[in-house]
């Protein structure tokens, strides 16, 4: 049974699905608080929101932690770096508040363009007074939209029902996107020049950090509006402060801050602001989903499911139609990895027809494989990749243009302290699993369960006093496949098993007259 801790409040909605998968689930209380780092320890999943900081200490005291779920789009406040380096996925929801967000950052922008919270106070005080608020139209405006991901996207798409042209900029814009929903793809500082409002959607990083620092706040239109929805750090808040006082930012509305709860309110005061408490995913609509969304990726990472939205993953989400190639690339990795003996030095992996968006996944599929015997569960797709580099593990990709012998075909070569071990598979009708080459040896079989390879001497007799001995041992034969190659004095049979041969028959094995080399592999 999974054991889930639940330590920021999560809409009913996923702990009920967390709670059908059979996982026991507990909520932190405010009482446990102080004592998490204790009991994390006890845990495969976490699962937080912004409240609970999931750093270095924390991410190290979960011995069993296998999973963080971040309810909701940000990993602000997950340690990502330290959590690969451990193994540990993060999965989040990065679809679940699209929709409020996008009409939050109208509903911002309206307030803005037309004093709504200012005029509401003015009321709500018993004046009427029509004349401080005199507002903007959006119709005929420039809207700039700085990210054009999902979120940018469905901005741009509403601004045009307002009449307003649009102008994107994101460094990995595709420009057949912008032109998909009519809007000008353009460089930062010309969209800056040119828009009349200003929204940002774009993840917060070391190149994004006061992205509209004083300087690109000086190439505005004067009078020009902003908005953030995206994520707090985006903007220089001083800068955008001294900015609105000199007027060449006519508001500002401000959903997101470098420092949350904010310290210092005096961004947030400035009459032409309109500040809301991070509210953009704030809808029951939006809870609910971001919850659902949550729990399903959560049990799926947990289970082992490579169809997960993984903030940490090393290659995009593989999906059903992928998972029987990472399948084959982990078990050709294992079996090479047991072939080869010893520490390993050098994993090659080469590939002939298999799509590009899976060469990645599968590489380190057989990377995980090969290093699972030595390693256990510590790792996994997430940190193969620095588990080898860590280790001094050379790791090499090869893609090949001309056809393989099948369609797909993924070869694998170990070389480790113990020997070098040459295999290959491929996936009949895209499901079925099987290895194809040997050591050089072509033979057809499933690369799972208990294994027991042989070399021996190509004679009589041999495959005979093997099976006399497994019977013997009360070991049955479930499958076997011989395979030989003109010229060459030995033979290869790949045995499996319905029972494991303990070291005494292997001994013996060993010692029957025409073997050459017996080894017992669990896969």
């Amino acid at each position: 049974m999974h054991r889930i801790l639940i330590s920021d409040p999560l809409d009913p909605s996923g702990l009920e699905i967390l709670r059908a998968s059979g996982a026991f689930v507990h909520e932190l209380t405010k009482e446990e608080r102080p004592r998490l780092h204790e009991l994390i320890a006890d845990y495969d999943a976490l699962v937080v929101r912004s409240m609970t900081k999931v750093d270095a200490a924390l991410l190290r005291a979960g011995k069993q932690l296998k999973v963080v779920g971040r309810a909701g789009i940000g990993v602000d406040n997950v340690d990502v770096p330290v959590a690969t380096e451990l193994g540990i996925l993060v999965v989040n929801a990065p679809t679940a508040n699209l929709l409020s967000a996008t009409e939050h950052t109208f509903a911002l922008l309206l307030a803005v363009a037309r004093f709504v919270p200012a005029a509401d106070a003015s009321m709500k005080s018993g004046e009427w007074d029509r004349k401080s608020f005199l507002g903007v139209e959006l119709q005929g405006k420039t809207l700039g939209v700085v990210g054009f991901g999902r979120i940018g996207q469905r901005v741009a798409m509403r601004a045009k029902a307002f009449e307003m042209s649009v102008l994107a900029y994101d460094p990995f814009l595709d420009a057949q996107v912008a032109r998909r929903v009519d809007a000008e793809p353009v460089e930062l500082e010309d969209l800056l020049r040119r828009a009349d409002v200003v929204t940002l959607h774009t993840p917060l990083t070391e190149q994004t950090r006061n992205m509209l620092d004083a300087r690109r706040l000086a190439l505005m239109k004067p009078g020009a509006l902003i908005v953030n929805c995206g994520r707090g750090g985006l903007i220089d808040e001083p800068a955008l402060l001294a900015a609105l006082a000199s007027g060449q930012i006519a508001g500002a509305g401000l959903d997101v801050y470098s420092e949350e709860p904010p310290v210092d309110f005096a961004l947030m005061r400035h009459p032409r602001v309109v500040a809301t408490p991070h509210i953009g995913a704030q809808t029951r609509e939006a809870q609910e989903r971001i919850s659902t969304e949550t729990a399903h990726m959560l049990i799926a990472a947990l289970e082992g499911s490579t169809a997960v939205t993984a903030v940490n993953l090393p290659f995009a989400p593989a999906g059903s139609r992928g998972e029987p190639y990472l399948r084959l690339g982990e078990q050709l990795g294992r079996l090479a990895g047991a072939l080869a003996g010893g520490s390993l030095k050098r994993v090659q992996v080469d590939l002939w027809g298999v799509d590009e968006a899976l060469r990645r996944p599968v590489s380190v599929a057989v990377l995980k494989g090969a290093l699972t015997p030595f390693l256990g569960d510590s790792v996994n797709y997430v940190n193969a990749e620095i588990v080898a580099a860590s280790r001094g593990i050379e790791v090499v990709r090869a893609t090949h243009a001309e056809a393989g012998e099948y369609s797909p075909l993924v070869g694998v070569v170990i070389e480790s302290s113990g020997g070098t071990a040459d295999i290959a598979g491929t996936l009949f009708g895209e499901r079925d699993a099987r290895i194809v080459r040997f050591s050089g040896f072509r033979l057809e079989f499933h690369a799972s369960g208990k294994l027991l390879v042989l070399r021996n001497r190509d004679v009589p007799g041999v495959v005979g006093r093997i099976g006399t001995l497994l019977g013997d041992s009360g070991i049955n034969i479930a499958e076997i496949h011989l395979a030989r190659r003109e010229g060459d004095e030995n033979a290869l049979a790949v045995l499996r098993l319905d029972q494991e041969p303990d070291a005494s028959l292997m001994k013996k094995l060993s010692a029957l007259g025409d073997v050459v080399d017996a080894r017992a592999i669990v896969l």
